[in-house]
């Protein structure tokens, strides 16, 4: 039985290249992939912990909505409190997790201006992960000094009873992901077009460019 749990979870970790292959890198090359393998561990668990807020939040807010109209109760005062917590977590998990995989909405006229694979798109594509960079030090820097500072204050929230810091550490962890993203990307170490949560989407202002060439060259052939 053992083995086979052990065989089920190598066979996860593998398909989800959680795995360095040692393989196809060695000496220091094996450095890059390390890292690689650390940002999709990481990305794994707070996956897992976002989706656990979700779903927590959901049920609870259920709960409470069928204890008001079932009973005479006026609800569970905690429940109030924790899916606003949990809401918290959930989002600024949601930012980290969307600049793994540059799903955050970019307007893209002046990038598509340019050739494809292009320098220019190059330095655009490397300024605009400086600029996320620089989001990702803040969050981590300031968020952490804020905890930090609530941690020496007595504070309580008021129904749950939990110290008051503990609604802003999503803030800090979220700029840590987002930190170590970007350094990964500028590095080179992590590729683009590797996504953990999405797929390629559709660059359709080529497909309208390359339809456009199309109608006027078929219009001069009319002519």
């Amino acid at each position: 039985m053992a083995k086979k749990i052990n065989f089920l979870i190598t066979n996860w970790m593998k398909e989800h290249n959680l795995l360095p292959d040692k393989e196809k890198y060695s000496g220091l090359k094996l450095i890059p992939e390390y890292l690689r393998v650390a940002n999709r561990w990481m990305h794994q668990i707070i996956l897992f912990i976002a989706s656990l807020a979700l779903g927590v939040m959901i049920l609870l807010v259920a709960l409470n909505v069928s204890i008001r109209y079932l009973t005479t109760k006026g609800g569970i005062p905690w429940i109030e409190e924790v899916p606003g917590l949990l809401v918290t977590l959930f989002a600024f998990l949601a930012l980290a997790m969307g600049v793994r995989d540059h799903m955050h909405v970019s307007v893209n006229i002046i990038y598509n201006l340019f050739p494809k694979n292009g320098i220019v798109r190059k330095i655009i594509y490397t300024f605009g992960d400086i600029c996320v960079l620089i989001c990702g030090i803040a969050l981590l820097y300031y968020g952490s000094n804020y905890v930090a500072k609530l941690m020496r204050v007595t504070g309580t929230l008021p129904m749950t009873g939990l110290r008051t810091y503990w609604q802003y550490i999503p803030a800090p962890i979220a700029g840590f992901v987002i930190t170590f993203d970007s350094i990964l990307f500028l590095l080179g170490i992590l590729d683009p077009e590797d996504y953990l949560y999405s797929e390629k989407e559709i660059d359709y202002t080529e497909q309208v460019i390359h339809a456009k060439k199309e109608h006027k060259i078929k219009i001069k052939k009319e002519d």
